[in-house]
Protein backbone atom coordinates (compact mmCIF):
# COMPACT_ATOMS: atom_id res chain seq x y z
CA UNK A 1 0.00 0.00 0.00
CA UNK A 2 1.34 3.53 -1.30
CA UNK A 3 -0.01 5.92 2.02
CA UNK A 4 1.76 9.45 2.30
CA UNK A 5 3.45 10.63 5.09
CA UNK A 6 0.87 10.52 7.86
CA UNK A 7 1.09 14.24 9.97
CA UNK A 8 -1.24 13.33 12.46
CA UNK A 9 -3.16 10.05 14.88
CA UNK A 10 -5.95 9.92 16.13
CA UNK A 11 -5.25 6.75 18.05
CA UNK A 12 -6.39 3.53 19.58
CA UNK A 13 -8.53 4.13 22.80
CA UNK A 14 -9.72 7.77 21.84
CA UNK A 15 -12.89 9.27 21.09
CA UNK A 16 -13.62 12.21 19.13
CA UNK A 17 -17.04 13.51 18.29
CA UNK A 18 -17.11 16.49 15.66
CA UNK A 19 -16.17 17.79 12.53
CA UNK A 20 -12.43 17.22 11.24
CA UNK A 21 -10.72 19.17 8.34
CA UNK A 22 -6.75 18.66 8.22
CA UNK A 23 -3.92 18.92 5.07
CA UNK A 24 -1.81 15.91 4.47
CA UNK A 25 -2.65 12.00 6.03
CA UNK A 26 -4.36 11.74 9.29
CA UNK A 27 -5.02 8.26 10.47
CA UNK A 28 -7.51 7.40 12.71
CA UNK A 29 -7.09 4.30 14.94
CA UNK A 30 -10.24 5.24 17.63
CA UNK A 31 -13.27 6.42 17.33
CA UNK A 32 -14.58 9.33 15.56
CA UNK A 33 -18.10 10.12 14.69
CA UNK A 34 -19.19 13.57 13.06
CA UNK A 35 -17.93 14.83 9.92
CA UNK A 36 -14.38 14.78 7.54
CA UNK A 37 -13.63 17.19 4.84
CA UNK A 38 -9.62 17.32 3.70
CA UNK A 39 -7.92 17.87 0.45
CA UNK A 40 -5.81 14.91 1.98
CA UNK A 41 -5.60 11.45 2.56
CA UNK A 42 -7.27 9.75 5.37
CA UNK A 43 -6.86 6.15 6.61
CA UNK A 44 -9.07 4.58 9.04
CA UNK A 45 -6.80 2.18 10.59
CA UNK A 46 -8.15 -1.58 11.58
CA UNK A 47 -9.08 -0.13 15.34
CA UNK A 48 -11.12 2.46 14.02
CA UNK A 49 -14.86 2.62 14.41
CA UNK A 50 -16.42 5.96 12.93
CA UNK A 51 -19.59 7.07 11.72
CA UNK A 52 -19.35 9.98 9.65
CA UNK A 53 -19.94 11.96 6.45
CA UNK A 54 -16.57 12.04 4.90
CA UNK A 55 -15.65 13.83 1.61
CA UNK A 56 -11.60 13.81 0.56
CA UNK A 57 -9.46 13.43 -1.70
CA UNK A 58 -8.17 9.96 -1.30
CA UNK A 59 -9.65 7.23 1.47
CA UNK A 60 -8.56 4.18 3.13
CA UNK A 61 -10.67 2.01 5.28
CA UNK A 62 -9.09 -1.03 6.98
CA UNK A 63 -11.87 -0.45 10.18
CA UNK A 64 -15.30 0.18 10.14
CA UNK A 65 -16.85 3.13 8.96
CA UNK A 66 -20.62 3.95 8.41
CA UNK A 67 -22.05 6.89 6.23
CA UNK A 68 -21.58 8.29 3.15
CA UNK A 69 -17.35 8.66 1.54
CA UNK A 70 -16.54 10.60 -0.90
CA UNK A 71 -13.21 10.71 -2.70
CA UNK A 72 -11.58 13.63 -5.77
CA UNK A 73 -8.94 10.86 -6.21
CA UNK A 74 -9.99 7.30 -5.06
CA UNK A 75 -11.27 5.00 -2.42
CA UNK A 76 -9.63 1.27 -0.90
CA UNK A 77 -11.23 -0.73 0.86
CA UNK A 78 -8.73 -3.54 2.61
CA UNK A 79 -9.38 -6.59 4.48
CA UNK A 80 -10.86 -6.95 6.98
CA UNK A 81 -12.61 -2.91 6.61
CA UNK A 82 -16.20 -2.88 6.86
CA UNK A 83 -18.27 -0.22 5.20
CA UNK A 84 -21.75 1.41 5.40
CA UNK A 85 -22.74 3.73 3.21
CA UNK A 86 -22.62 5.03 -0.21
CA UNK A 87 -19.48 5.42 -2.38
CA UNK A 88 -18.46 7.94 -4.81
CA UNK A 89 -15.20 8.09 -6.56
CA UNK A 90 -13.40 8.06 -9.62
CA UNK A 91 -11.32 4.79 -8.70
CA UNK A 92 -12.70 2.03 -6.30
CA UNK A 93 -10.63 -0.55 -4.99
CA UNK A 94 -12.27 -3.82 -2.31
CA UNK A 95 -10.01 -6.05 -1.51
CA UNK A 96 -11.12 -9.74 -0.49
CA UNK A 97 -12.55 -10.34 3.47
CA UNK A 98 -13.54 -6.66 3.01
CA UNK A 99 -17.44 -5.69 3.61
CA UNK A 100 -19.50 -3.15 1.67
CA UNK A 101 -22.33 -2.49 1.62
CA UNK A 102 -24.25 0.20 -0.13
CA UNK A 103 -24.55 2.10 -3.52
CA UNK A 104 -21.07 2.84 -5.29
CA UNK A 105 -21.03 6.04 -8.21
CA UNK A 106 -18.06 6.07 -10.18
CA UNK A 107 -18.44 8.34 -13.29
CA UNK A 108 -15.22 9.75 -13.45
CA UNK A 109 -16.18 12.72 -11.13
CA UNK A 110 -17.41 11.89 -7.48
CA UNK A 111 -19.90 14.54 -7.63
CA UNK A 112 -18.13 16.73 -4.97
CA UNK A 113 -14.51 18.88 -4.84
CA UNK A 114 -12.75 19.79 -1.77
CA UNK A 115 -12.40 23.44 -1.69
CA UNK A 116 -8.54 24.65 -0.42
CA UNK A 117 -10.89 25.66 3.10
CA UNK A 118 -11.79 21.54 3.45
CA UNK A 119 -15.38 22.80 2.45
CA UNK A 120 -17.23 20.19 -0.26
CA UNK A 121 -18.82 21.45 -3.60
CA UNK A 122 -21.30 20.15 -5.16
CA UNK A 123 -20.96 19.30 -8.89
CA UNK A 124 -24.74 19.32 -10.68
CA UNK A 125 -25.34 16.38 -12.33
CA UNK A 126 -25.16 16.06 -15.86
CA UNK A 127 -28.15 16.33 -17.75
CA UNK A 128 -28.99 15.42 -21.67
CA UNK A 129 -29.81 17.75 -23.93
CA UNK A 130 -34.00 17.92 -24.89
CA UNK A 131 -34.82 16.30 -27.77
CA UNK A 132 -37.15 17.49 -30.75
CA UNK A 133 -39.04 14.34 -31.36
CA UNK A 134 -42.37 13.94 -32.96
CA UNK A 135 -44.97 11.49 -31.17
CA UNK A 136 -45.11 8.63 -33.23
CA UNK A 137 -48.80 8.63 -34.95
Amino acid sequence: MNTPDITTILGKGSAFDGKLTFEGAVRIDGEFSGEIRTQGTLIVGETAEIKAQIVAARIIVEGVVRGDLTATESIEIHAPARVYGNLASPALEIQRGSVFEGSCQMDGSSGASVAPNGQARRREPKTAPPTDVAPST
